[in-house]
């Protein structure tokens, strides 16, 4: 079994930053892929960025200059700094990890998500 465990939102004035975190656990080999999806009331969850155990990383247009994913291997952890922070980016965040267990199976995990808000 793996838990994701993600922590950092909240509300936040327009212009402003948040760094997300999320940190993983349980029966986990290697994690391979880690990702922040977002969905926004109404909305389709989508990509915000992806990064792989080597360090590759995946924007989505709209925060590209603005977010940064970066990894912590040692901590199973993941994060998402949000700077210049805009109304729109107003959703629900979710980490995804793609992972190979202890018993060799390749699972997909998702957090349980974390609101940030930015006000205008």
């Amino acid at each position: 079994q793996v838990q994701l465990v993600e922590s950092g939102g909240g509300l936040v004035q327009a212009g402003g930053s948040l760094r997300l975190s999320c940190a993983a656990s349980g029966s986990i080999a290697r994690i391979n892929v880690m990702a922040w999806y977002r969905q926004a009331p109404g909305k389709q969850r989508d990509l915000v960025a992806a990064i792989t155990r080597g360090g590759s990383t995946n924007y989505a247009d709209s925060v590209t200059g603005r977010f940064t994913i970066s990894i912590e291997n040692a901590k199973n952890t993941v994060y998402l700094q949000m700077n210049s922070l805009k109304p729109e980016d107003t959703a629900v965040y979710y980490c995804r990890f793609e992972v190979t267990t202890i018993d060799y199976r390749g699972m997909d995990y998702w957090g349980k998500g974390t609101l940030v808000t930015v006000s205008s």
